[in-house]
């Protein structure tokens, strides 16, 4: 173990993945003790075979370091921002000499409650530079379609109204083609003083991030905002629900006073950057109106897949904010006894504002905090990792946050600590061995891939449930399970169900590629879920789930009508 500066312990973990695809992980030497690394007797290395998402090298070449190990700032050293988790991804220093202060916004795409947007705001503050944001969107990236796109572009549409009358300057670039954005955050960042960046622990963000860092002329800064509890607050991996519970109910006390501003640029007085440099924005024009209302004609000249069509819901903060209104009117007093109940539909809608960083998850919990009449002394000063009752809120307030905070939250410690999470090797060993000893079982239908995602199946529950994903973009919570564990009954072997699940959720959904969406794709392969006898012809002891259960315990004869052939 070392201490920071500021007298927190880190436990150096035993290792930063359980699924080692491409080979061990070494640890040569500790990762210096506060700061990016610079004297060589302090740090540690990975080091990984050929064919892993981590670089191979010492940390003068740029390694990759996974999990990164946050820089603590203390009062007297952090540019006016919260305490909160900043990772340094580069030795590179900060440029005094720079025109600006780059926030490159790759995930917490919102002007409220942002940590990032605070950190950045404060280094411009301290600096006594105007601050550039840049929100760029590339074109291919995995599952890039018109569905993604639009949900994005209706985001950044928003967002250039709010950052209209701040002190910052708003810079949206959409990539028009393949490759077209390469060069644009070297070209910025080589006239900034320093960038600071969003750590997003999923998706190809992670790789994204440490590859540029590589490249950066000036410090590049990641700071979490994903949700109450830091990403680094945890040394290990959990697994279960409950002994993450547990463990987030001793630690969140302290957290719940360390909220980022509503408005983080508010009174900040900062130098105006009146527009982007010419040589940037002449190369790399800002996106026109037509692609920031992601318009038809606009987005047919994407080169994305326009077989998966935008859906009717609208990405952005407002409509965000809208929705978590309604339910906290409407439905959460509901929420504990009718969520699962596709008839019901009492649900919040707030994964795809989420995952899209439209709204923060401290924004939820201020406003549901606020109408639940609730303080932090209504906890309970008991912790032992109880679903119900802790927060000291009403039934349906507490069975939201555990799906809010704890479910999501848990998923993010996964992809944190494991970079290998969305791998079939990093289901626990008992779950795997399972569904190993029970792969060459016959299954009583296969389906193609093609059969599965045109919902051309046998069963009329499932094909409700795939048909909502393809014309709504997300599948209902209770049948999103079932959802998965069909397809493992339906596909010739669980690697091959794994694979299927990823592509159609990704694909279509609004909130897959995301944590939370990989926590419930493998709790269908037994993560964080225990043994349930007798076994069963191919899923072994995995939990079963079987459609005709499922209409016979849940409201759902409109959700059949609406979604059925």
């Amino acid at each position: 173990m070392h201490r920071t500066a500021t007298g927190r312990i880190y436990p150096l973990p035993s290792s930063p993945r359980t699924a080692r695809p491409a080979g061990d992980v070494e640890y040569i030497k500790l990762y210096r003790e506060r700061g990016p690394p610079r004297d060589p007797a302090v740090f540690f290395v990975l080091r990984v075979l050929p064919g892993s998402a981590i670089y191979q090298g010492r940390p003068e070449s740029g390694s990759i370091i996974h999990p990164p190990v946050p820089q603590l700032f203390q009062e007297s050293d952090r540019p006016w921002s919260p305490e909160k988790e900043c990772f340094p991804l580069n030795e590179a220093p900060v440029n005094p000499q720079g025109e600006f202060v780059l926030y490159w916004m790759i995930a917490f795409r919102r002007a409220r409650f942002n940590f990032s947007l605070e950190r950045a705001a404060g280094w411009a503050h301290k600096l006594g530079k105007p601050l550039l944001v840049l929100e760029a969107l590339r074109c291919d990236y995995p599952w890039a379609g018109e569905r993604l796109h639009s949900f994005i572009l209706q985001g950044m549409s928003e967002n250039r109204e709010r950052f209209r009358d701040t002190p910052a300057l708003y810079y949206p670039y959409v990539e028009p083609e393949k490759g077209a954005g390469k060069g644009l955050l070297q070209a910025l960042a080589s006239s900034a003083a320093i960038v600071v960046t969003d750590e997003f622990p999923a998706f190809f963000l992670p790789h994204m991030t440490r590859a540029a860092a590589k490249d950066l002329p000036v410090k590049l800064e990641a700071v979490d905002s994903n949700g109450l509890l830091p990403l680094a607050a945890a040394d290990k991996i959990f697994s279960t629900a409950h002994a993450f519970r547990r463990f987030l109910q001793k630690e969140i006390r302290r957290h719940l006073d360390c909220f980022p501003k509503q408005d983080p640029l508010e009174g900040l007085s900062l130098p105006v950057l009146p527009e982007v440099p010419a040589e940037v924005v002449n190369r790399w024009p800002g996106a026109s109106e037509d692609i920031l209302k992601a318009t038809p004609q606009a987005l047919a000249a994407l080169p994305i897949d326009h077989g998966v069509r935008a859906v009717e819901t609208r990405g952005g903060s407002s409509e965000a904010e809208e929705r978590l209104d309604l339910f906290l009117s409407r439905n959460v007093h509901r929420y504990h006894e009718e969520r699962n109940h596709p008839d019901e539909g009492v649900s919040s809608g707030l994964s795809p504002y989420l995952h899209f960083g439209h709204i923060s998850v401290h924004e939820i919990f201020q406003k549901l905090r606020d109408a639940e009449d609730w303080t932090p002394e209504d906890l309970d000063v008991v912790s032992s990792g109880q679903r119900a009752g802790w927060w000291g809120m009403s039934e349906g307030a507490e069975a939201f946050l555990d799906q809010l905070v704890t479910w999501r939250e848990l998923g993010f410690n996964m992809c944190f600590r494991n970079p290998g999470h969305d791998r079939f090797e990093s289901l626990p060993d008992w779950a795997r061995q399972e569904l190993l000893k029970h792969a060459g079982d016959e299954r009583p239908v296969l389906y193609s891939l093609e059969t599965l995602e045109s919902a051309e199946t046998a069963d009329p529950v499932w094909n409700a449930a795939q048909r909502e994903l393809l014309r709504e973009g997300t599948i209902q919570n209770y049948l999103r399970m079932l959802w998965g564990k069909k397809i493992l009954e339906w596909t010739a072997s669980p690697r091959e169900a794994l694979d299927v699940m990823i592509e159609l959720n990704n694909k279509y959904a609004l909130d897959g590629r995301d944590p939370n969406s990989y926590t419930g794709i493998f709790w269908v392969l037994g993560r964080y879920d225990r043994p349930f006898g007798p076994s069963r012809r191919v899923f072994g002891t995995i939990r079963y789930m079987s459609s005709t259960s499922t209409m016979r315990k849940l409201k759902m004869e409109e959700y059949l009508h609406r979604f059925g052939d």
